[in-house]
């Protein structure tokens, strides 16, 4: 990582600030809500970073936190905002997140719901693709940790993400943070996999590692404001 560019991971160091929101330690249904979160207490665990860069793409102004909605949106609600330009023209900004107390090897079949705050037109213009059409939301789940590693100065994930607007094996797209045509400002938008829902199986010690993040074709600055999310099994 480049010491120019910030990034800030929501780490358990962050203290009460962390305090789960939903009891995921005990005993979940095998339908259901498995996890919901307004992170109005914290960041719930969750941890942020980066992938799809190269070493030599620069400054990327990699950045993350648990903060307040931007106006005009309601600034006594609590987000956790991801934002980073996109200088290598495929720059996934993710956050995830453990969940336990699931059966053991058990397929769990997931529908996600995210809600988060973007101001970028469906239909606008911009370098290499569209602020709004051209940056896919996608959410899954794995039951191993998601992880970037270097692998010739490139960061890359561990898992099948897809690429763009394509889904892959373990998280699919939910759609773009488009908004409407004449955005101006930040709106509370919610992308779900309804309909499309994804099965996986939980570890042997009855886990499963939560993603959620944005796949990126235009080239400049993003930031986000992800304000909700509920992962329901069926």
């Amino acid at each position: 990582m480049l010491l120019t560019q910030r990034v800030l991971l929501w780490l358990p160091l962050l203290g009460a600030a962390t305090a789960c929101q939903t009891d995921v330690s005990s005993q979940l249904p095998l339908t259901g809500t498995l996890y919901q979160s307004d992170f109005s207490k914290g960041p719930d665990n969750w941890k942020a970073d980066f992938a799809d860069y190269h070493l030599d793409n620069g400054d990327m102004q990699l950045a993350s936190n648990w903060t307040s909605l931007p106006k005009p949106l309601d600034t006594g609600r609590k987000s956790l905002s991801l934002s980073g330009i996109n200088r290598s023209d495929d720059l996934f900004m993710y956050m995830t997140r453990k969940l336990t107390g699931l059966r053991p090897n058990t397929d769990y079949t997931l529908t996600f719901s995210v809600e988060l705050a973007s101001q970028y037109a469906a239909n606008s213009i911009g370098i290499g693709g569209s602020p709004g059409g051209s940056v896919y939301l996608k959410a899954g789940a794995t039951s191993f940790e998601p992880k970037r590693q270097l692998v010739d100065g490139f960061y890359q994930l561990n898992i099948d993400k897809g690429n763009q607007l394509e889904g892959g094996r373990d998280a699919q797209t939910l759609g773009t943070i488009g908004i409407t045509d004449d955005a101006a400002a930040y709106t509370l938008i919610t992308r779900t996999n309804e309909g499309k829902p994804q099965t996986v199986r939980s570890s042997p010690a009855g886990e499963l590692w939560l993603i959620v993040g944005t796949d990126s074709g235009y080239e400049g600055l993003t930031t986000l404001y992800y304000s909700r999310i509920t992962v329901t099994a069926r």
